[in-house]
Order: C-alpha cells, then structure tokens, then sequence
C-alpha cells in the first residue's frame, strides 16, 4: 500500500489574510513576552528573539505576495 505524505510546512500555501492574522498574533505574542521579560517572569529570555525572527518571516511572505 502507498503511504500517504503528511504536507510539510512549506507545502502549506496560506493566503496574504492568513498570514496578516497570523503576523498579528505573534505581534501580542511579543509584546507580552516583553512585559514578563520585564518584569522578571519570562523563563527564557531567547523566546523574543525566535518571536522577532517569526515576524520577520512573516513580514517578508506578506511582502513577497504583495509584491506578485
């Protein structure tokens, strides 16, 4: 019997919306990591840094569908 293949990541195609929903909520996601970093209760302080390199990613698909 043929196995069948679980789509990857990057075999998802989302839409410029669903990115925009998507840039948004880690754009919350950061801006509390922020304030418990501030506050001396964020645990792993690399978790900013993975949320910038997220909205990056993300802020360069948008750009990229925009730009077609």
């Amino acid at each position: 019997m043929a196995e069948t293949k679980k789509p990857t990541k990057a075999a998802v195609v989302k839409t410029v919306d669903d990115l925009k929903k998507e840039l948004a909520e880690k754009r919350h996601d950061l801006l509390q990591a922020k304030r418990s970093h501030a506050a001396g209760e964020l645990v792993n302080p690399k978790a900013l840094r993975s949320l910038r390199k997220d909205i990056a990613r993300l802020l360069t698909q948008i750009n990229e569908k925009e730009s077609k």
